[in-house]
């Protein structure tokens, strides 16, 4: 769902916050930096960004009272998008409305990393995002370098592993009256204490309306269809094709979508039918993202959405057959003469 090809880090604030519980304090910096190392940014990027690339579920930031002006980083990042050069200010205010409510005796003490990206894709769109990252678990490292005539070794306590981010969110600057749309990570959110980063700090609910639901849904069949039936059935890949197709037609000409309907119309097979919905359960779980069996569908979601629904037969670099309709109109068959596949294409009229 988000993709970072194109982003550049414009801009990036640290400070630490510690554990007020615990009698620790918040060292703010002074200013922030501009990164011009291109291999920095691009690490940078790969240990903020990255995780967000398996983050299916969108939320939007929300108060208790209705009233999104009364929720702090909301009020916070719409100054900055409304004025960039706020920025690092408003990061400070960010670390010590974090060192308020991040006051349980169990939280760790870390870094707090507030970013703004530019160009990062959320659901094909590309905005600018600003981005909160907070550091908990240090490693240390072991570095081998070049010593002479052989090696040396030293370690480096206190590292942070750029594979592991442990909580963070992207707020894009889109959709801003509705509370934005944002995407989080809490690798470390497995007990009670650890709730205060989703549901304190940045007080978000789920963005659960049809256009997401539709997107889910699409997203876990096509994936299905394209990866998963090959590891237990021998599907031909018109036979592939046919079944998007048959779940693009259904997607625009129904207005509800049904799971029981949708797996009987579509897939129509029971066996097949069976692993769908075996293999939706383990993606629910795998992106901890709940799929509706019942909702209405979004026609901007499917409209999106068949973009990346491929009806396209590609035979080796000489020809790609475009298959809209009927599967029982193309056969596949093998030419002994000449010793290769074909396939036999049945039609009334060329246009």
């Amino acid at each position: 769902m988000v993709s970072f090809f194109e982003s550049n880090l414009a801009e990036l604030s640290v400070h630490r916050v510690g554990n007020k519980a615990n009698e620790e304090y918040y060292v703010l910096s002074d200013k922030s930096m501009h990164i011009q190392d291109e291999m920095l940014n691009q690490l940078l990027k790969q240990y903020f960004l990255s995780p967000f690339q398996k983050v299916n579920e969108v939320y939007r930031f929300t108060h208790p009272n209705n009233d999104l002006a009364l929720n702090e980083i909301y009020h916070f990042i719409s100054q900055v998008f409304a004025d960039g050069s706020l920025f690092h200010e408003h990061t400070k205010e960010i670390a010590k409305y974090l060192f308020e409510v991040a006051n349980h005796p169990k939280i760790k003490s870390g870094e707090l990393y507030v970013g703004y990206f530019e160009n990062v894709q959320i659901e094909g769109d590309l905005h600018d995002a600003i981005g909160i990252f907070r550091s908990e678990n240090k490693e240390s490292y072991i570095k081998v370098y070049p010593e002479q005539s052989g090696f040396g070794i030293s370690y480096e306590q206190e590292g942070i592993n750029i594979n592991k981010l442990d909580k963070g969110c992207l707020i894009f600057n889109t959709d801003a009256t509705e509370g934005y749309k944002v995407v989080v990570i809490d690798q470390t959110n497995r007990s009670s204490e650890a709730v205060y980063w989703k549901d304190e700090f940045l007080k978000l609910k789920v963005r659960n309306d049809n256009y997401n639901q539709t997107q889910n849904v699409m997203d876990v069949y096509k994936n299905f269809v394209t990866e998963k039936l090959d590891q237990e059935f021998d599907v031909e890949k018109t036979d592939k094709i046919d079944l998007l197709n048959r779940s693009m037609k259904y997607f625009k000409e129904k207005e509800t979508f049904d799971m029981d309907e949708f797996a009987s119309e579509v897939i129509a097979n029971q066996e097949g039918i069976d692993l769908f919905k075996s293999y939706k359960q383990s993606y629910e779980e795998e992106f901890d993202t709940q799929i509706a069996n019942s909702f209405d569908i979004s026609n901007a979601a499917v409209k999106k959405q068949a973009k990346d629904f491929k009806t396209i037969l590609k035979l080796d670099k000489n020809f790609h057959v475009y298959i809209h309709g009927n599967k029982d109109l193309i056969e596949k068959d093998y030419d002994a003469e000449k010793g290769m596949n074909c396939y036999k294409l049945y039609f009334k009229e060329e246009q």
